[in-house]
């Protein structure tokens, strides 16, 4: 098989209260599974693809078969989505250094990209994702996705482009258990678990 459900580097009660413990192991073992095993069914017939990393095989779509592209583009996703979503998840770091200098740079504050990030995360309609990218002119900027698409899929086909270092999955299975409808309140528990040391190595590792 090509990819491989990543094991979580934390248990899955690690996040509590903020992030139970029971949506964790359903959305880790069942749905991000399925993600995977879809991804892989599909690139049996397709060696040399399955041989790529799952970011450089989303930002290649366009070399698998349209009847196939669609279903591979929500699956190989959500593989790659929940693959960073896992590791940008711990609770007791800090945002500092470098990566806190460019958001205040890009967002005049920290306070205010919270803001900007929680409206995103809160007004994408239906299941999807909020992003901190980096952009090609250096700079940081929020986006959504819809479903499982990722800003590296390009504007193309995921409507938005960006490096991305940080991560928010707003699809109900992401929540429901614990916060069932309300999702603003999960969004605001995101900045207790964000592993702000991992984000700030996907940020220093692209400006280099």
């Amino acid at each position: 098989m090509s990819y491989t459900l990543p094991s979580l580097p934390y248990e899955y009660g690690a996040l509590e209260p903020h992030f139970d413990e029971r949506t964790m192991r359903i959305h880790h073992t069942k749905h991000h599974q399925t993600y995977v095993n879809n991804t892989n069914d599909v690139l049996k017939d397709f060696p040399e693809l399955a041989k790529l990393d799952i970011d450089d095989l989303i930002q290649n779509l366009d070399k698998v078969p349209v009847d196939k592209r669609t279903f591979l583009r929500n699956n190989a996703g959500g593989h790659a989505n929940h693959s960073m979503f896992w590791i940008g998840l711990k609770i007791g770091t800090e945002l500092q250094g470098e990566l806190k200098s460019a958001i205040e740079r890009d967002f005049d504050s920290v306070e205010n990209f919270k803001e900007i990030f929680e409206k995103a995360a809160a007004t994408r309609f239906g299941s999807g994702w909020a992003w901190l990218v980096l952009k090609s002119d250096g700079k940081l900027a929020v986006v959504s996705t819809a479903n499982q698409d990722n800003p590296l899929m390009g504007e193309s086909i995921s409507g938005v482009s960006g490096y991305p270092i940080l991560g928010l999955d707003v699809w109900e299975h992401a929540y429901y258990l614990k916060y069932e409808n309300r999702r603003p309140e999960y969004i605001k528990a995101f900045w207790s678990v964000v592993n702000w040391d991992e984000a700030a190595k996907r940020f220093a590792e692209k400006i280099k």
